[in-house]
């Protein structure tokens, strides 16, 4: 049985993120059936890629070498699709998108209909992950295109990005509450996501903290929202959440002054591609969609 791209797609996964939940996730598959597609290529290759430690897995010696070819064939591989798929604009299989957390649930809801509705010769396998594993899932050809916030230095390949909208910030906290400025905040009682998140990094610029003295962190603005309307805290939210997030009668909204601190939501795509008009015409789509609260670009 001849190796193939997927089983190599899932070992660069797991390499890449050291876990192999987090490389299911991204290569939107179940972690069982990625666990097999790896078991199956250790036995073609006659050894193990992989350490199973209790902190994660690192790759064997053996796996370092193999992983280092293995991540060339999925370039060469790519640019023979894209060679081969010039002449078309769009993918002849569902058109891998990811997205960040703090964006999924709040916007897939509104814009995927449209997507399907304007754009009804594609399909999509939507996943969800943070920023880092989105950009190293372009890298490794995992996912074709990303939707995000922040945009790091980039390492890997060249990216092309689109700008959708800007996505203001509010303060939520318990009703009753007065509202006061982000400065004036006590940094005790705000409530962040945990380490990783994009949205993490944007509420301590906004509110100016140094993130030593937050004792909470949340896996899901959510489960923050529900501590803010047990009174235990306050919390920033982003405007496209508010429909889903700030509908709890014991919370209150509050507008921050104009111009607020706020992200910039975006498409991020590699620049080789063949693929790039039909990116285009799905950011045409999501701007033309966007939650009514959320402000333009």
């Amino acid at each position: 049985m001849p190796i193939s791209l997927r089983q190599m797609r899932c070992a660069v996964a797991v390499a890449q993120t050291g876990h192999f939940g987090r490389a299911a996730e991204r290569c939107a598959m179940s972690q069982p059936a990625l666990s097999q597609q790896i078991q199956t290529l250790e036995a073609l290759c006659g050894t193990p890629l992989f350490d199973r430690l209790k902190a994660g897995v690192r790759p064997t010696p053996f796996g370092r070498e193999f992983l280092a070819l293995a991540h060339s064939t999925l370039e060469r591989a790519d640019a023979v699709e894209a060679l081969a798929t010039g002449r078309r604009e769009a993918p002849n299989r569902p058109l891998r998108f990811g997205l960040i957390p703090t964006v999924a649930p709040y916007l897939l809801p509104e814009i995927f209909p449209a997507l399907t509705a304007k754009l009804p010769d594609l399909r999509f396998a939507v996943s969800e992950s943070r920023t880092e594993m989105l950009l190293a899932a372009l890298d490794d050809g995992t996912i074709d295109l990303a939707l995000i916030a922040t945009l790091p230095p980039q390492q890997g390949p060249k990216l092309e990005t689109a700008e959708l909208f800007e996505d203001r910030f509010v303060l939520a906290m318990p009703k009753g509450e007065d509202a006061m400025p982000l400065a004036a905040l006590p940094p005790d009682r705000i409530l962040l996501l945990d380490e990783g998140h994009c949205f993490r990094d944007q509420a301590i610029a906004a509110c100016r903290l140094d993130g030593e003295h937050q004792t909470f962190a949340a896996t899901s603005l959510s489960t923050i929202v529900e501590f803010v309307a047990n009174g235990q805290g306050v919390t920033l939210l982003p405007e496209i959440a508010l429909r889903k997030e700030a509908s709890d009668p014991r919370i209150a909204v509050h507008r921050l002054g104009d111009p607020g601190p706020g992200r910039k939501l975006m498409l991020v795509w590699r620049q080789a591609t063949p693929f790039a008009a039909t990116f285009q015409k799905i950011a045409e789509v999501i701007r033309a969609t966007r939650p009514a609260s959320a402000g333009a670009a």
